[in-house]
């Protein structure tokens, strides 16, 4: 409507003052139009050839104001705005909002599929293991770790310690995931074949070791292909603190999103450093300062289970009260 009640129904495609027309919701106004009046506190009177609106006792006196119930064009976003940025994992929302803008379709990178390969010949995947054998602790979690790092694994094999065999799990791939997750095999002794695997299938070594404890054994390699291979060492602790090192920036730059963030936090109490190497340490908070958890021997996820992120002592430590670099869990609510 335009101008003041009452208002005259007309059929003309624009509006003068003391003339209203009926629309439905969400359609265009005609040109004069200022204001929307719902029909619920409408009351329409004949006089003559003439319908005439009026607002009813259940209005309010001001009713319309100027510019009520009226969307104006640009008021959620206005052109050249970004509304979605790269990177962005998308929701259902996300969805709605590029459809409101008129996108049919919208580019995205696809989750990384995975591949598990897990080995050893100590390892038991059930139950508690007999003396001389250790439970396969990787085959729970990685999955749901990984997902939470933007990959998804579609496969798992578990594997003896054998050459021929690793080289298999290696070449042998018809799914061709980009990525593949090995666990254990990454040392140098006569059971480790990962890396005379690599070497055999011709893949470009991009991270032989890293100067970290621990994890310290963790590699990152190319086959010819183009596939991915990050391995993991074999103790629990090491494998999930190597993931976040390598796996997680790979994943990252595989799908466009941010890189693991990396912060400072203040430490509670002195950290001894170790000659020519990092230290990572899982850390809880208290009283706003980080304290190293128990348990962190490389086999033990009993002190990263009640963690809020990871301590980087450089080789010289860190007194009391002083920073040092820390990246959060994946799985911790953020700092």
């Amino acid at each position: 409507m335009c101008g003041a009640a009452p208002w005259r129904v007309v059929d003309s495609a624009t509006l003068a003052s003391g003339e209203c027309r009926p629309i439905v919701t969400g359609a265009m106004l005609p040109p004069g139009a200022i204001a929307v009046l719902r029909s619920e506190h409408a009351s329409i009177a004949r006089h003559g050839d003439a319908k005439w609106v009026t607002t009813t006792p259940s209005a309010r006196p001001d009713e319309p104001r100027d510019g009520e119930h009226v969307r104006l064009a640009g008021t959620e976003a206005m052109t050249g705005d970004v509304l979605i940025t790269a990177g962005t994992v998308l929701n259902p929302a996300h969805i709605a909002l590029a459809a409101s803008a008129g996108h049919d379709e919208v580019a995205v990178s696809v989750r990384p599929r995975v591949r598990l390969v897990l080995t050893g010949d100590e390892v038991v995947s059930v139950g508690i293991p007999a003396s001389g054998r250790v439970r396969d602790s990787f085959g729970p979690v990685l999955p749901s770790l990984i997902a939470q790092l933007g990959g998804f694994v579609s496969d798992a094999i578990h594997l003896g310690d054998s050459l021929p065999g690793m080289i298999d799990s290696l070449s042998t791939d018809p799914a061709g995931h980009e990525v593949i997750v090995t666990t254990g095999s990454t040392g140098s002794s006569s059971a480790d074949h990962l890396r005379d695997a690599l070497h055999a299938l011709g893949a470009t070594m991009l991270i032989d070791g890293i100067r970290m404890r621990p994890g310290g054994p963790s590699l990152l390699a190319r086959l010819a292909d183009g596939r991915f291979v990050v391995g993991l060492p074999g103790n629990p602790l090491a494998a999930i603190l190597a993931l976040l090192t390598i796996g997680e920036p790979l994943l990252a730059g595989m799908t466009g999103a941010a890189a693991p963030s990396i912060h400072r936090v203040a430490v509670g109490a002195e950290l001894s450093g170790r000659a020519s190497t990092s230290l990572l340490i899982p850390y809880r908070l208290e009283d706003g300062l980080a304290v190293a958890t128990g348990w962190l021997g490389s086999t033990m996820m009993r002190g990263l289970a009640d963690s809020v992120g990871v301590l980087v002592c450089p080789p010289e430590g860190v007194v009391a009260g002083a920073d040092t670099d820390a990246f959060p869990l994946p799985w911790a609510a953020p700092l």
